[in-house]
């Protein structure tokens, strides 16, 4: 039987703006907006499909325009959603993201009203198509007694986490025994070990409480300060090169992506570390949030092309 991914999480309707200059508050800055498909779930499960991984997306549709169209490119990328659900008194879930003149996220709103109609009776006949995946990723847009009973029942697969957001972080700090991997930015790592983060002399600290917990690894990503990963027996410091970022929407999607990719070809976590970053690379340079250079090939150009980043502290 072919070997898959499953994603438990969102797929949105994504709304960007940026600002040609410096961004003014309470005015009306001239810039672009992009509207796109997005959710963290369907990013990590595109990427995946690009980079040859078959994947199936485990998602909430509303039965709206925004539904309609989402559900045709989903199958048109080749992401099986065959075990989604469409709710027909729901619009589909929105994300609404402003930027600022270098691409960094200053804000955002979501409205994910929709993901509270998963139910645990709603999820129960996937345990089967979950518990034979090769990989679980699950995004916190799902409700948190949906995400445990799946943790507590679907014993067969790894599950990797990626908390999303440090509000919806909250809510998983229970379940972390349940995760091999988990890939939380510096705030959501603060939420869910509630330890202040305020250099990396503190990083080591937060890594090994995870471990403590059960957590196999942990990749912190830190921005442009690169990712802090830890296990039981290793933690390092991976700092990449300085670039110009086009979009940083979506680069955790495609990091998380690749560190599945990585996974499931039983890269090294040196082989890991770069691999993933480079697809973070990729996307950082897009104006899309997914990439249309992600490609595995495409990974190891631009990383042959870039000044690689290297560990530079090892505890």
């Amino acid at each position: 039987m072919e070997k898959y991914v499953t994603i438990l999480g969102g797929a949105n309707i994504d709304i960007v703006g940026k600002p040609y200059d410096n961004l003014n508050e309470y005015d009306s800055n001239p810039g672009r907006v992009k509207i796109s498909f997005g959710g963290v779930g369907r990013n990590i499960a595109e990427n995946l499909v690009k980079l040859g991984i078959s994947t199936k997306l485990i998602t909430a549709f509303g039965d709206d325009y925004f539904g309609k169209i989402l559900k045709t490119d989903l199958n048109n990328k080749g992401i099986d959603i065959s075990t989604s659900f469409t709710f027909s008194d729901s619009n589909n879930s929105i994300y609404l993201a402003l930027l600022d003149k270098e691409g960094e996220m200053v804000n955002a709103i979501n409205d994910m009203e929709i993901y509270n109609k998963v139910t645990i009776d709603f999820i129960k006949d996937k345990v089967d198509i979950i518990n034979n995946s090769h990989v679980c990723v699950i995004d916190t847009n799902i409700p948190i007694d949906v995400i445990e009973f799946v943790v507590k029942t679907c014993t067969g697969t790894t599950f990797f986490l990626d908390p999303v957001s440090t509000v919806k972080a909250l809510k998983i700090k229970h379940l972390l025994p349940y995760f091999h991997t988990i890939k939380p930015n510096r705030y959501e790592a603060e939420v869910l070990s509630d330890i202040k983060i305020d250099n990396i002399l503190d990083l080591p600290k937060v890594t090994t409480y995870f471990t403590n917990q059960g957590v196999k690894r942990v990749f912190i990503t830190l921005g442009r300060e690169g990712v802090y990963y830890g296990d039981k027996d290793y933690q390092t410091y991976y700092q990449p090169k300085e670039m110009k970022i086009t979009n940083a929407s979506g680069a955790g999607d495609a990091y998380l992506a690749a560190l599945v990719y990585a996974y499931i070809n039983k890269f090294s976590i040196e082989e890991t570390l770069r691999f993933a970053q480079g697809a973070s690379y990729l996307t950082l340079m897009s104006e899309y949030t997914v990439s249309t250079s992600m490609s595995v090939s495409n990974i190891k150009k631009i990383l042959q092309e870039m000044e690689d980043g290297k560990c530079i502290k090892t505890i």
